[in-house]
């Protein structure tokens, strides 16, 4: 297919660009003692969530003598600037990144594995969201330290479904289902990513496959075409085809419902500051919302697993990575602030976005969580999930961050399952299947092509 991306090209861009990052390493290779600094890569890249962060590292630098050079570098760019850090011997000390991202960079050998498993056994892994802990870790060893995430909710109008007849759906085909019913009432039944070929589409696809049970690989073995795929390859159809605006991604999905002009939306846990008309740069424009900018807040449901008879949300999961050459014990002393004494500091430089991986400590085995609900959402703050929405959210929002599953999470398929998503490679035959080829054709030809990175890995 000539619209597939020609990965070698891929990786030559990548390995040049790579050659522009290394200013962004800084790991200085010693240890112990005599490590005085630690470099700090964050993809929480924004003015206000790097200077929150700043601020964190000040307080461990007050506590600990250690200085943190906060260096804010996207994901894309960590991947790409650490394995030539790594050749040169110039790393990082710290890394926050995906359970993704951590598996390739453990299949490279570019991790310490050993230091990550030992903060999280100190800290207790019972501690721990236990999904988070398999995500990162393979053979019973973790990759890297869980931080925080967010997971993937269908927000619901209650209003609309009520007047339409509509009961709230508890399954993917349940969810077409009311799409479709929705849209005949002269609105977008769903607004999600479905656009081809595009991170959008992925996001999309990625979440509804795998809550209808499907999976991407299997002990090695590919069933991305399994009949439980072609079942979701149909239902994804029938939710894209729901729509009254053509096809979506991320900003437009929101935007419709924040318009009013969907009845559903999948979309992550960010949106709960815009829903009540908390964030100025992305605004509630529905009709109502102009007298009560809180409208939508108060009149949307939320579906935090949609089907719990097999749970599993799509979600980002975040975690704190060692890299092999790292100031080890400076290192884990960092992450082990970062996950107590620094945390609720740490989650509240974009609450509804960062949601605690760590539960609570060992005497209190919810003291995060709960601290977590009582911080301040959007860009002022003022008022938590549990004012906002009731103490019921808080505990909705722990189950769905609790069925967060990855393809291929805590196995020796999780590289393969990274690299097909980071290359976009289902969504790349998303148009084949709006285009009225069979489900079981497009979900044979993602097969394919999801073998054909198997053997590139």
């Amino acid at each position: 297919m000539a619209h597939l991306i020609t990965r070698r090209v891929a990786a030559a861009v990548a390995a040049a660009t790579a050659l522009t990052l290394l200013a962004a390493c800084g790991g200085s290779g010693e240890s112990g003692d005599d490590a005085k600094e630690i470099t700090f890569w964050t993809p929480q890249t924004t003015p206000a969530r790097v200077a929150a962060q700043e601020k964190v590292a000040a307080r461990f630098t007050e506590k600990t003598g250690i200085t943190v050079k906060v260096v804010p570098l996207s994901e894309t760019d960590q991947q790409q600037s650490l394995a030539t850090g790594a050749a040169s011997g110039d790393v990082p000390d710290v890394m926050l990144h995906s359970a993704t991202t951590t598996a390739a960079w453990r299949n490279q050998g570019l991790l310490d594995t050993e230091a990550a498993d030992k903060v999280v056994k100190d800290l207790g892994a019972d501690t721990f969201n236990a999904n988070a802990i398999k995500a990162f870790s393979l053979d019973g060893t973790v990759g890297a330290v869980p931080s925080d995430g967010w997971v993937h909710l269908v927000v619901y109008r209650k209003d609309l479904l009520r007047a339409a007849g509509v009961e709230v759906p508890t399954n993917l085909e349940q969810l077409a289902q009311a799409a479709t019913r929705m849209k005949a009432t002269g609105v977008s039944g769903i607004a999600l990513g479905t656009q081809a070929g595009t991170a959008s589409g992925t996001e999309g696809v990625y979440s509804t496959f795998q809550s209808a049970g499907c999976q991407l690989v299997q002990a090695g073995k590919v069933t991305i075409d399994s009949p439980e795929c072609t079942r979701a390859a149909e239902q994804f159809k029938v939710l894209r085809d729901s729509s009254t605006q053509g096809d979506f991604d991320v900003t437009s999905a929101r935007a419709a419902y924040l318009a009013g002009r969907a009845s559903m939306l999948l979309f992550s846990t960010h949106i709960l500051d815009e829903l009540a008309g908390l964030d100025s740069a992305n605004p509630a424009t529905c009709p109502e919302c102009k007298a009560d900018p809180a409208f939508l807040a108060k009149n949307s449901g939320f579906i935090t697993v949609l089907d719990r008879n097999q749970p599993a949300q799509y979600g980002a999961t975040l975690g704190y990575g060692i890299p092999e050459g790292a100031n080890t014990d400076a290192a884990q002393q960092f992450i082990r602030f970062m996950l107590e004494d620094g945390y609720a500091d740490v989650l509240a430089s974009a609450t509804e976005g960062r949601i605690p991986l760590r539960n609570g400590t060992k005497a209190d085995p919810n003291a995060y969580l709960d601290a977590w609900s009582k911080l301040g959402i959007g860009p002022e703050a003022k008022s938590s999930v549990a004012d906002l929405y009731g103490p019921e959210m808080v505990t909705a929002i722990r189950d769905g961050m609790n069925a967060v599953s990855l393809w291929g999470m805590g196995t020796k398929d999780s590289p393969l399952s990274g690299a097909v998503t980071a290359q976009n490679v289902l969504a790349q035959f998303l148009e084949r299947l709006y285009g009225g080829e069979p489900a079981a054709q497009v979900t044979k030809a993602m097969a394919e092509e999801a073998r054909k990175v198997q053997a590139e890995l």
